[in-house]
């Protein structure tokens, strides 16, 4: 579905990076194929006396977590990144004004934000190791994914 400024409703950019609640709630919906995963391997791979091709399904499947981790981890570095920035910025003002309480209630909002976008970081490294050894264990017969891990 789109939005009003033409942009996809369920995408991940750095608009979201202010709004951690929103940023959270669009990597929910990223995290899908993952909360799905042990459905999906189930219903894609039946038991043994199902004929299916169980090759193609599998790569299909390791493609598509691929894709997402790339795009999820892509938006949260970003974030991470930008949220730094401010942060930096937010510290030099507050060194050159030390009496501005407004200033440092917001530097200390902007340095909550980048703690929790930093702990979004291990939050995907969870989610993206406890998937890929459920694929794993699935797919190990049919499927050798790349020697690199997805990104």
């Amino acid at each position: 579905m789109a939005a009003a400024d033409g942009k996809h409703e369920n995408d991940l950019t750095c608009d979201l990076c202010d709004d951690f609640l929103a940023f959270q709630e669009q990597l929910k919906k990223h995290r899908l194929v993952d909360d799905r995963i042990m459905n999906t391997l189930n219903s894609s791979l039946p038991t043994i006396s199902f004929p299916a091709d169980r090759t193609a399904k599998c790569a299909d499947l390791y493609q598509q977590l691929s894709k997402e981790y790339d795009k999820r981890e892509k938006a949260i570095k970003s974030c991470v990144g930008l949220l730094s920035q401010k942060v930096n910025a937010l510290r030099k003002e507050r060194e050159e004004n030390m009496d501005d309480f407004d200033l440092m209630r917001k530097l200390r909002k902007e340095q909550t934000k980048l703690r929790m976008m930093q702990q979004e970081l291990s939050v995907e490294e969870v989610v993206k190791d406890t998937s890929l050894k459920a694929y794993h264990e699935r797919c190990r017969q049919y499927y050798k994914p790349p020697t690199s891990p997805p990104v």
